[in-house]
């Protein structure tokens, strides 16, 4: 299952809250919040670009960048158990354990 929206390079979550009876989601990888809803999937997916295009076009009138700038790092908590794990792998390959965890990501997102 997948609940991700896509569109002109643009993701937004997708959830349904069953007491509203109403689908909902955000954009996802922007500085900025946001979000669209719909009471069906078909409207959903029209709320998710219409949400996208207003976003694009409400950063170009106010001259700033749309798109969520990525530094190429971030903290990440393991359990202590993976770490040691991890290290230990990285040395067999002779590789560093950042060159390790972006391989893995590198695999779980192709």
């Amino acid at each position: 299952m997948k609940n991700v929206l896509e569109y002109k390079g643009y993701s937004g979550t997708v959830e349904f809250h069953a007491d509203d009876e109403v689908f909902f989601g955000k954009l996802v990888g922007i500085r900025d919040v946001v979000t669209f809803e719909a009471d069906s999937v078909t409207k959903l997916k029209k709320a998710f670009k219409e949400a996208v295009d207003d976003y694009i076009l409400t950063c170009k009138q106010a001259g700033k960048d749309a798109d969520k700038e990525f530094k190429g790092s971030f903290n990440v908590r393991i359990k202590p158990k993976i770490h040691r794990l991890a290290a230990a792998r990285s040395a067999a390959l002779n590789i560093s354990l950042n060159q390790l965890v972006e391989k893995a990501l590198e695999k779980e997102v192709a």
